[in-house]
């Protein structure tokens, strides 16, 4: 099997609350979205999605995904997707860094190889644990009482751990983390996600005003040595994620004792086959994990829920069901959401097949039309 020609498709996705808020004023309404589509000369096709959460959270963008694709293009064609190790070696080869930008290939030719072998992704990820996957639900950064009053909207949708998203002003972030654990209920987990919005004294300034909340704190600041300051002058549970964007970075944060939980998104590595890596490391380290992406839609969302679906419960901190929170669906099959928890797919590949009316024309094309 030979990759004979690579589509592109971008696609808009609006968000069902209109607006996603977060740190430092940072907003998007509209994810710009770029599905690719590995067309074989055996007749089959492997999808795979790339979302950035808008051009000011990491280092990505959606134009650029798609430059990178036409960049990588060349060397691609021709090769076998199903294999996956040397598909990633000619990627990093070809275009050094932009991990982003080969997530989406990566994924496709996980789609292809479930599809040829007859089975789902989760299970050539190392299995399924257990018969769902727990979810937790972002909190747009809003004021204080509408923050609470959403996380007591969306327990009715099953979910039980909430991620409130701070990172402004620390008088009013420490209101808003006031003003959601006094809703909580028993059982349920609070995360105060400053995506690196913070300086050190204003992270300390939070910590040591919410300290005796049950509470994780999420990458307070922008540099790893200034999260590192903050988590060893509280004792307050911490998590990071922007700044574990490979196997190094987490070696190094694991040595350190620099978190307890890292949240493992699928693009910001570069693909599945790296984030597979990342969470069999973190598996044997015992370091739990939040297993999702920087956003997306129903493709995204099918790749989250098979590399969380076979990771071990135990270690499963939580995953993301973004399809849940836009308004275009641009594959069927993909998991949707039920009292909280989603499934990977039982179908072979990632089990989703494109919606071709949400993705319409493709916007380049490589290789053979």
């Amino acid at each position: 099997m030979k990759i004979s020609a690579i589509r592109v498709y971008q696609v808009d996705l609006p968000l069902v609350e209109g607006r996603y808020s977060w740190s430092e004023g940072k907003y998007v309404e509209v994810f710009d979205s770029t599905v690719v589509e590995l067309v074989t000369d055996a007749g089959m096709s492997g999808y795979g999605e790339v979302c950035p959460l808008g051009p000011f959270y990491l280092p990505a963008f959606g134009a650029g995904a798609r430059a990178g694709i036409a960049e990588l293009s060349a060397t691609l064609i021709g090769e076998d997707p199903t294999a996956i190790g040397p598909i990633n070696q000619l990627m990093d080869r070809a275009l050094l860094g932009h991990p982003y930008v080969k997530s989406a290939i990566d994924m496709a030719c996980w789609d292809l190889l479930g599809k040829v072998c007859g089975k789902p992704v989760c299970d050539l990820l190392g299995g399924r644990f257990g018969e769902s996957v727990a979810l937790y639900r972002a909190i747009s950064q809003r004021p204080a009482g509408e923050m609470a009053e959403n996380v007591a909207g969306h327990r009715a949708d099953g979910y039980t751990k909430f991620q409130l998203k701070v990172g402004g002003d620390p008088a009013d972030d420490i209101e808003r983390i006031h003003a959601a654990a006094d809703v909580l209920s028993a059982g349920e987990v609070l995360v105060a996600d400053a995506n690196t919005g913070w300086r050190v004294d204003d992270a300390l300034r939070v910590a040591n005003a919410v300290r005796d909340r049950d509470v994780y704190i999420e990458q307070p600041c922008r540099s790893y040595e200034h999260c590192l300051t903050v988590r060893r002058k509280t004792a307050l549970p911490f998590i990071l994620d922007e700044n574990i964007t490979d196997i190094e970075a987490l070696m190094r944060g694991h040595n350190d004792g620099a978190m307890d939980v890292i949240n493992l998104k699928i693009s910001k590595v570069g693909g599945l086959t790296k984030a597979r890596q990342i969470r069999d490391l973190c598996v044997t380290l015992n370091i739990p994990m939040t297993i999702e992406d920087s956003w997306g839609g129903d493709i995204i969302t099918a790749a989250i829920a098979h590399l969380a679906h076979s990771t071990p419960e135990s270690l499963r901190f939580s995953a993301t069901d973004f399809n849940s929170y836009v308004t275009v669906r641009n594959a069927t099959g993909a998991p949707q959401r039920v009292d909280g928890r989603m499934q990977a797919s039982d179908e072979p590949g990632l089990g989703i097949e494109p919606d071709l009316d949400a993705l319409g024309e493709p916007v380049a094309v490589f290789g053979g039309q």
